[in-house]
């Protein structure tokens, strides 16, 4: 198991085949899709053939970036994922975008702010990063709660055609400076 951080609570790790049933789990719970996909789940196969492969490819083309499980550190349990990563399509030099999906059983508990939070955190001190950002659905508020939690702080909104019934729908990115992070010690716990 190649652990990439812990938390008081969390173990980040990075994704294997293994990981196939636990992920097909969460992505195929509408409420967890909600704001992804309108609640479609995601087929196995598609989790297998397609999403799998990507996360997994992302340990080889970007050093110390990517999507990372994330377990309950006391029990081993599934909880959901991180993702980490360089902006996509373009990637910027210092520019790193921040997310998260998370069963339903761990909402509400902290788990998001905690994994964010220490991530940041790795990110500022030990990868070279700049800024961090996140984005979500407008309407999205408990994420939204969370960047803000983490030290986010809302820069713009806008509009993005979605694949989410393909509609438009009102989008929101949160960001943080390492700057900014270093001069607020109560984001850096």
């Amino acid at each position: 198991m190649s652990i990439f951080l812990e938390t008081p609570r969390l173990r980040l790790r990075r994704f294997t085949e293994a990981d196939e049933g636990d992920l097909a789990e969460l992505h195929g719970d509408p409420e967890v899709m909600r704001y992804i996909t309108g609640e479609r789940p995601t087929a196995r196969a598609e989790i297998r053939d397609r999403i799998l492969p990507m996360l997994l490819g992302y340990y080889q083309r970007f050093e110390g970036f990517g999507y990372w499980v994330a377990e309950h550190r006391a029990t081993g349990g599934f909880l959901g994922w991180f993702l980490f990563r360089p902006r996509r399509p373009e990637p910027r030099e210092g520019e790193i975008e921040l997310g998260y999906r998370l069963r339903r059983s761990a909402w509400g508990q902290g788990y998001a702010t905690e994994g964010s939070v220490a991530l940041i955190r790795k990110g500022f001190t030990e990868l070279g990063v700049e800024r961090v950002f996140a984005e979500a659905m407008a309407v999205n508020h408990g994420s939204r709660r969370v960047m803000e939690k983490a030290g986010l702080t809302l820069v713009q909104s806008f509009q993005r055609l979605d694949d989410v019934d393909g509609a438009e729908h009102d989008l929101v990115e949160y960001a943080l400076t390492r700057a900014d992070w270093q001069s607020a010690p109560s984001y850096r716990q």
